[in-house]
């Protein structure tokens, strides 16, 4: 990945995982020999719990293209992208003024949100997925 402009913009939280993910982040315990600092793997790890690793490039871009109708501003659609609202109650404090602005197009915001993104892992998931097997038939957690 190469940088064209230093701090043109905000970057998703999809971007900032796909990014740590280049640079070699990932869940491997024997991640001995890559250029990524322990606060980045930190960083990988709340991103890979997040509605962020379930998102695609051409998810972002096609829920960018269908907000157009909307007139939000770059930092609101932002806010949805990374947070993936599943109700009218967390767009509230995502878009400023939603009720006069939006008006009953809220819940067709909420419904193409969850329409063109999938829905982020659940607790239970997460949980599957740190559950390793152990010779003995015991499951033991990792960290």
């Amino acid at each position: 990945m190469k940088i064209l402009r230093a701090n043109a913009g905000a970057l998703t939280n999809f971007e900032v995982l796909d990014f740590l993910r280049s640079r070699g982040a990932a869940k491997d315990p024997t991640r001995i020999i890559v250029p990524v600092a322990p606060s980045e793997f930190k960083v990988f790890e709340y991103l890979e719990q997040s509605a962020a690793c379930c998102q695609t490039r051409e998810s972002i871009k096609e829920f960018v293209e269908k907000c157009k109708k909307y007139n939000l501003a770059k930092a609101e659609i932002l806010n949805i992208i990374n947070i993936r609202p599943s109700s009218v109650v967390e767009i509230d404090p995502i878009v400023e003024e939603n009720e006069k602005r939006l008006g009953d197009s809220v819940e067709e915001l909420v419904e193409m949100v969850a329409e063109v993104f999938p829905p982020p892992p659940t607790k239970t998931e997460l949980d599957e997925d740190k559950q390793e097997e152990i010779p003995d038939g015991q499951e033991m957690e990792t960290s």
